[in-house]
């Protein structure tokens, strides 16, 4: 099942995407994809309801906006440097453990919501993700069972601004969570149509040049390594996100580094889970 939120900004209703690619408004249902609907079988329960009721559930045009598919979850926890080529680019050793971070959830928006270049930024900078949606409370996880704890996945674009998460004092979340740095979708695609999340192609384009084309398979921690590791310091909650990381080619890999301007075209993708687009807009005070 692919799940989608549709219309104005802070006024989404719960959706779904079809096999064909035809969208359907399942208000009806009457439920959000929030913590208490990932966390008490609203999944299994939607697929039941859908079955009686999925010829009497209105169509959503495409010229619809999507938001993110998901209501704002309590965490958005971040991996960093978690493929070996990335880690190379940045100049950074590969990690023994790994590297969390927190995004804030204000950076949320819908998949094709423009990314705007926060106030005094010169380093704003692009990562292709595959996030992790938890389906079930996770607290001290073993990687055996760490999957029976994912409702799905979701692709994820975390923007960052260097200066703010490396030049300044403190740690990375600064440079993390700008409003619009988390536009997530266009669908989260339930656990069971992804076969193998270790194993997906993931690229990015610049302005329609290639800059991240990958796979997950070159990840340091998989995808059970991940929601086993963080589950022992923090319970994550049904609804939360875990974002993996992202592959070589982001712009400051490049030399020189090669950051973001308005007017900038960001499309990006990965297999299975569709593709989002954001335009780069300055900051208006």
């Amino acid at each position: 099942m692919k799940l989608i939120r549709f219309g104005e900004v802070g006024k989404e209703k719960p959706g779904v995407q079809l096999e064909n690619g035809t969208r359907l408004d399942v208000s009806a249902f009457g439920r959000d994809y929030n913590e208490d609907f990932f966390g008490t079988d609203g999944l299994e329960q939607l697929k039941k309801w859908l079955e009686e009721n999925e010829s009497n559930c209105p169509k959503v045009d495409d010229s619809v906006r999507l938001g993110a598919p998901l209501v704002r979850p309590s965490k958005i926890v971040c991996v960093g440097l978690n493929y070996a080529k990335h880690a190379a680019e940045s100049g950074m050793a590969v990690p023994k453990e790994p590297v969390l971070f927190f995004k804030a959830t204000s950076a949320m928006v819908g998949p094709n919501d423009d990314v705007i270049i926060p106030k005094n930024s010169v380093k704003t900078d692009w990562e292709v993700e595959l996030a992790v949606v938890i389906g079930k409370k996770a607290s001290y996880v073993s990687e055996e069972n760490a999957m029976g704890h994912v409702a799905g996945y979701v692709l994820h674009n975390d923007y960052s601004e260097r200066e703010f998460q490396i030049e300044r004092e403190g740690q990375w979340v600064k440079g993390k969570s700008c409003d619009t740095f988390a536009p997530v979708g266009p669908f989260i695609a339930t656990k069971d149509e992804i076969k193998d999340p270790n194993n997906l192609h993931l690229w990015l384009k610049l302005n329609g040049e290639t800059v991240q084309d990958s796979s997950t398979s070159d990840f340091i921690f998989n995808v059970q390594e991940v929601v086993s590791y963080i589950s022992q310091f923090m319970t994550l909650l049904p609804g939360d996100i875990i974002s993996t990381g992202t592959p070589f080619g982001v712009g400051l890999g490049f030399n020189p580094p090669k950051y973001l301007k308005p007017g900038d075209v960001v499309e990006l993708g990965i297999e299975g889970l569709g593709t989002s687009k954001q335009t780069a807009r300055a900051y208006q005070g």
